[in-house]
């Protein structure tokens, strides 16, 4: 048998594991080590300030609540029937009858006694925006709620975006 590299169970081109790692530790061992350098000056350790307590922004109650996953209050759904923008206004229906509809649909009803966006609706109960575009959607089909007009699919007239524009730059 001829004398040459042993080949490894890595194949013909790359040689053994071993032979790699013993190449490897030699080179490592022939590499300058850097110097360590010592700081010039010791300095003292700059003590951390003392903050006030930080206001409890959930309220007192929260170890009290149970979580609810987002996808509960859909049951899982990620579309409704109605195509609703952010800036959607929806405003609940006075005596509208809402047999049938879950727990999260009760809070949305009763933001929406005002005109809101779906934006606003999603931020004050709590929900990502999707899942308020369901909630509002179900509303919506079930006559709770009524859906007022948004932007339009052509969007604002550009004069009232330039006026509004120029009102902003005012300010």
């Amino acid at each position: 048998m001829a004398e040459g590299p042993a080949v490894g169970l890595t194949g013909a081109r790359f040689g053994g594991s071993r032979t790699r790692r013993q190449e490897k530790e030699a080179v490592d061992r022939e590499r300058p080590q850097p110097a360590v350098q010592q700081p010039a000056v010791e300095r003292p350790a700059i003590p951390w300030p003392e903050l006030p307590p930080v206001p409890d922004v959930d309220g007192p109650d929260v170890g009290n609540s149970a979580f609810v996953r987002p996808y509960v209050y859909t049951r899982g759904r990620t579309r409704s029937t109605f195509e609703l923008s952010i800036e959607t206004l929806v405003s609940a229906v006075p005596d509208a009858a809402t047999a049938g509809l879950a727990g999260g649909h009760d809070a949305v009803l009763g933001l929406c006694r005002e005109p809101r966006s779906v934006a606003e609706v999603a931020v004050h109960v709590g929900v990502p925006l999707g899942v308020a575009r369901v909630l509002v959607g179900d509303l919506a089909a079930a006559g709770a709620v009524a859906v007022h007009g948004g932007a339009g699919a052509d969007g604002p007239d550009l004069a009232l975006m330039q006026r509004v524009l120029s009102g902003l730059r005012k300010l």
